[in-house]
């Protein structure tokens, strides 16, 4: 049996919630199946998100309380995982505040936006469209990108600029835009430096770590105060 067909009975499901977090919405979400199980697949998403959001509560409870009307983004939000359990966690209960969800894909966006209604999750907002492109409030107070692509997070990071966003928090992934201007770099540099990206893997790690070097310096040059720590597996800065 393949590693993603292997089961996580009812009782470890529930050793992998949050606090509050209900199996109702995991299961709305095919995140949980309808017997409460967990397939290898679905419990890397759900430990993914879960880690996300226990790194970004302190910041939600800033905004909170600093703000009398906070808005949430989550762009290249795909299926809307992790709007639908920040919504759950700090925004059912509350009267105020907005969770905005940014795909570029229309069927997903639809299909979450259902998803919203049938849930009475009233302050719910989804666009349609690429990152730098969607509509927001002015003000963004929290903003977080999940597995963006490539340009996806630096798009990401234009966009909390712009929008003067008090906290951000990416999880980069795909970084392959580097590593091609690296590959084209070779004949141009010196050995010793060459022999840091000469195979494919060593460069794609290199890019990739180039990357995230340049971004967080590009958070700090607007004042953004940086941590890099890893989120099962992935960088985030």
């Amino acid at each position: 049996m393949s590693d993603a067909r292997l089961k996580v009975s009812g009782k470890a499901v529930r050793r992998e919630l949050l606090p509050n977090q209900s199996l109702a919405l995991l299961k709305l979400l095919h995140l949980v199946t309808r017997d409460g199980q967990l397939n290898a697949d679905a419990r890397r998403k759900l430990k993914q998100v879960n880690h996300l959001v226990g790194l970004l509560e302190p910041a939600l409870d800033d905004v909170w309380k600093r703000f009398p009307q906070p808005v949430v983004v989550d762009v290249g939000s795909g299926n809307a995982y992790l709007g639908f359990i920040l919504y759950e966690l700090f925004f059912k209960e509350r009267e105020a505040g907005e969770l905005w969800s940014v795909e570029s894909r229309p069927e997903l966006t639809e299909q979450a936006a259902e998803r919203a209604r049938a849930l009475g999750y009233l302050r719910m907002r989804f666009g349609t469209g690429q990152i730098t492109e969607a509509r927001y409030a002015e003000r963004i107070h929290l903003l977080t990108a999940l597995h963006a692509c490539d340009t996806a997070t630096d798009d990401a990071i234009a966009v909390a600029v712009q929008h003067r966003a008090d906290y951000v928090a990416l999880v980069p992934c795909c970084q392959a835009e580097v590593a091609q201007q690296l590959k084209g770099l070779r004949a141009q540099v010196p050995p010793a430096m060459e022999a840091l990206f000469a195979h494919a893997w060593h460069r794609r790690e290199f890019g990739s770590h180039l990357t995230n070097v340049i971004r967080a310096l590009v958070l700090e040059s607007h004042g953004y105060q940086v941590t890099v720590t890893e989120l099962t597996g992935w960088s985030t800065a």
